[in-house]
């Protein structure tokens, strides 16, 4: 018979996976710490949550526009994504490019986002792209559950109401939401960043 092999216990696996992701770092790349737990306590097993991940399309031989265009963008996306993964278990594969055309910045569903204004090149906005490759603005389950212009799922709804009280609701309109939606600089904060993921992560599990 073939020997058995004694399995790595969930938080040793943990463990490494942290001390991994620290050695994993540089431009176009955000890692954090995985989030998993045992799948039962007789299992010796791990769930590995999703996972956002990020790359940026360069040029080949840059100017120095978009160099300094790379770097603030690479800033921002590798914060935003960190919190994102911290503070959720959502999932996605997104494209970033440097499109000085764009008035702004956007996202799309499909995964792509793109800056253009310098001063939309921070954590702020690289959040509020985020959530719309996710689906914020983007999905039929906005139309659904969002077109109404409150939006009406349930936990996303007794998220904002923890947050603010019995009688809050989230506004939508326009592919955005509110509070909470970082739909410009002046509703920045840390609280409202986290805030922001845990409701899109909610939004999620009502049908985003």
């Amino acid at each position: 018979m073939p020997p058995r092999h004694t399995p790595i216990p969930w938080r040793s696996k943990a463990v490494v996976a942290a001390l991994a992701a620290a050695l994993l770092t540089g431009p176009g790349i955000a890692q954090a710490t995985p989030q998993t737990a045992p799948a039962s306590a007789s299992q010796d097993q791990v769930t590995a949550a999703a996972t956002i991940t990020w790359t940026l399309e360069r040029a080949s031989n840059p100017t120095q526009d978009q160099l300094t265009a790379y770097d603030l963008i690479t800033k921002a996306m590798n914060a935003a994504v960190a919190r994102y993964n911290n503070l959720s278990d959502l999932g996605k594969t997104i494209t970033v490019r440097y499109d000085p055309g764009v008035p702004t910045a956007d996202g799309n569903i499909n995964g792509t986002i793109r800056f253009g204004n310098r001063s939309y090149m921070n954590e702020r906005t690289a959040l509020h792209e985020i959530a719309h490759t996710i689906g914020v603005g983007t999905s039929s389950g906005w139309s659904r559950l969002g077109g109404s212009g409150t939006w009406t799922g349930a936990q996303a709804t007794a998220l904002v109401r923890q947050f603010d009280g019995s009688s809050a609701k989230l506004s939508t309109g326009g592919g955005h939401f509110w509070p909470y939606g970082l739909n410009y600089d002046n509703e920045y904060s840390n609280t409202a960043a986290d805030r922001h993921v845990q409701i899109v992560a909610a939004m999620v599990r009502d049908g985003l």
